[in-house]
């Protein structure tokens, strides 16, 4: 499997970990990442959860082959969607570490985590345009409301690469450091000697003006998705793009 779980000191890491295709993830990977997450919400013994990928990659966004193979699947296309309301729902607390490339979902799926460190090198992307998509992941509510239009118009519609160092500037973010995995470890264990209760309604006070809102916004987004995949825009996108590889 290419997401490994690994428990230590009450702390569950789900490590996404398929560095020959750098981490793209396939809508298996969307289970495990699913099934790691409902494991760590029901377990008491769990408190807290880190997300990273191997050292050089956190991921390079979907598999578009095993993405566009899904989509005549209703059952297995739902599941990218059903990992975003898991993640943006999770009510304990969730540390992301980033090292290469973000993309895509690689860098939306990080708007839900509550502690997000980076490499300063490390590259974020939101190329959904690019590829003749629209906004997922909840980024056409969250970044606006966290960067104002200009920047997020910037990010979401020319969709270039940004550095960790850009991305900390932007608040997107808690910072760069040499080695986000330790130093997300080191903030878990923080988090996971607190007061359990204490931080997961301390979450839900932080998030309850805009869960309503995300939780809408994130099946909307899907929805607008789904109509550009069959985009005669979004084939001869997804043509050129697998041309590359």
């Amino acid at each position: 499997m290419a997401v490994h779980q690994a428990l230590d000191n009450h702390i569950l890491t789900l490590m996404i970990d398929r560095p020959a295709k750098r981490n793209a993830l396939t809508i298996d990977m969307y289970q495990a990442l699913i099934d790691g997450l409902e494991y760590a919400e029901q377990d008491d013994g769990i408190r807290a959860v880190i997300i990273t990928g191997q050292v050089d990659c956190f991921s390079a966004g979907n598999d578009i082959p095993d993405f566009i193979a899904a989509a005549s699947n209703p059952e297995r296309a739902a599941r990218p969607l059903e990992f975003l309301q898991t993640i943006a729902n999770f009510t304990k607390p969730l540390v992301a570490a980033v090292a290469g490339d973000a993309v895509g979902i690689g860098t939306s799926m990080l708007l839900h985590c509550d502690l997000v460190y980076a490499k300063s090198d490390a590259r974020f992307q939101l190329p959904f345009t690019k590829l003749a998509l629209v906004p997922e992941g909840g980024t056409s509510l969250l970044m606006p409301r966290q960067l104002g239009h200009h920047l997020t118009y910037e990010l979401l519609i020319l969709g270039e690469p940004f550095s960790g160092e850009r991305a900390a500037q932007l608040g997107l973010i808690n910072g760069t450091v040499e080695n986000p995995l330790s130093f997300a470890q080191q903030q878990s264990d923080k988090l996971a000697k607190m007061p359990a209760e204490s931080l997961k309604i301390s979450k839900q006070m932080i998030k309850a003006p805009i869960q309503e809102s995300l939780n809408k916004t994130l099946v909307d987004e899907v929805e607008q998705f789904k109509k550009r995949l069959t985009s005669q825009e979004a084939q001869a996108a997804f043509m050129a793009f697998m041309s590359k590889g």
